[in-house]
């Protein structure tokens, strides 16, 4: 066990990258984490915990771990860890996570990021290098999606869908609703059994009858060309995903009377944001779904069904269920900003709300674009397919002596 995994909100895409990580290594790491709640606490407090619950050993040679954990103060309450080679992996830039107002921001953990930064920086620039970190401002971020890009002929087809692992439980991967990193799209064995989450869950149970429901109705009743188009948006029900956009918009299609359905997927926490109650009221007979769904097969199946996938995000440095769904035969549509203009081509974006309305009332009146569209950009390279031998090789690194 020569390899440290220290992961201080193990829940999500933060769990997702670990599992990986742990399956790709298997007895030559040890993995010590806290669980995904209150994810402020465990960003001012998870160095303590773990100087006094990391087992001491000679054999480690590197630690990895996520930018939750202050890995300066670990490194100060642990000086054996100290002499670690470190690699830390940004999930996110604290600094420019957005905020409601901008009084309520607390700059104690973008800090506790610059600090952890200057801990592995030299690291951090080999892992860019090494595996083609996607960057947005001064954050990083590399994610991997399993497999082999299928089309959306092919992944309509339920034969495909289970050929292709997507929508089988299997272990090692979450989604953004397990909202996360490489979300690797080759393998079965990469997708991740299912687990049921820790956080709130606002789906109750009439919720998840009215999704069998509703699916297998798809499934085997009118013809597919025929039925309303069906959009889904599987991010966290928080602020910095702008939830209100997205409502907005479909609301506006409401009020034009065009046919659509939305699944409404992703992870609740403590806060919810009051904008989701009232556009679940406000669609009324134009949901399909609404709410977590702890099954990963569950999930996949969902988004197979799906035709178009959207994001509203503020803050994104990845974006793992927007190429989960796409993956699943989804058509894209995310802002032109971010991350995304490096990972969609341009016929995916959009500039404003307006244009995003414009793209969705053209797809209501005539769903069969979506349908028969071939999508025409890459995910191979986001698969842990190719991303898990590299990981291997920087963690296999010999530490330097300066170190």
């Amino acid at each position: 066990m020569s390899v440290l995994l220290i992961e201080a909100f193990y829940g999500g895409s933060h769990k997702q990258l670990m599992d990986l990580l742990q399956e790709e290594l298997r007895e030559d790491c040890v993995l010590c984490t806290l669980p995904a709640k209150k994810w402020h606490w465990k960003a001012r407090t998870a160095a303590l915990y773990f100087m006094q619950t990391v087992p001491a050993s000679t054999n480690y040679r590197i630690l990895f771990a996520s930018s939750v954990l202050n890995l300066a103060e670990l490194a100060a309450l642990r000086p054996d860890l100290a002499k670690l080679k470190k690699v830390l992996y940004f999930h996110e830039n604290q600094l420019a996570y957005p905020v409601q107002k901008c009084q309520e921001r607390d700059f104690q953990y973008g800090y506790n990021q610059v600090l952890s930064w200057f801990m592995p920086e030299h690291k951090l620039a080999h892992l860019e290098k090494v595996i083609g970190v996607k960057s947005n401002g001064d954050a990083y971020r590399s994610e991997g999606l399993p497999g082999q890009q299928k089309s959306r002929a092919l992944m309509k087809t339920s034969d495909a869908r289970r050929e292709s692992g997507l929508c089988e439980a299997q272990p090692g991967l979450c989604t953004t609703q397990h909202e996360g990193p490489p979300s690797p799209l080759t393998a079965p064995a990469s997708l991740g059994t299912s687990e049921a989450s820790e956080s709130t869950n606002p789906c109750q149970e009439e919720d998840k009858q009215h999704l069998t429901f509703n699916l297998c109705n798809i499934a085997s009743g009118r013809d597919y060309q025929q039925r309303p188009l069906h959009v889904a948006w599987p991010h966290r029900w928080e602020h910095d995903k702008d939830p209100e956009t997205f409502f907005k918009v479909l609301l506006k299609l409401k009020e034009k009377d065009l046919p659509f359905h939305v699944s409404v997927l992703g992870e609740a926490f403590t806060e919810i944001p009051d904008i989701f109650a009232e556009a679940k009221k406000a669609l009324g007979s134009s949901v399909l779904h609404w709410g977590y769904l702890p099954s990963k097969e569950d999930y996949f199946q969902a988004l197979c069904m799906a035709d178009v996938v959207i994001s509203t995000a503020k803050h994104e440095f990845f974006g793992v269920a927007m190429v989960e769904a796409v993956y699943c035969g989804c058509y894209p549509l995310c802002p032109k900003a971010l991350v995304y203009p490096e990972i969609f081509p341009a016929e995916y974006l959009y500039s404003t709300p307006e244009q995003l309305f414009k793209r969705l009332q053209n797809f209501c009146k005539r769903p069969d674009i979506v349908r028969k569209h071939l999508y025409k950009g890459e995910t191979a390279g986001f698969s842990w397919a190719a991303l898990g031998g590299k990981f291997r090789s920087l963690l296999a690194a010999e530490p330097r002596e300066d170190l």
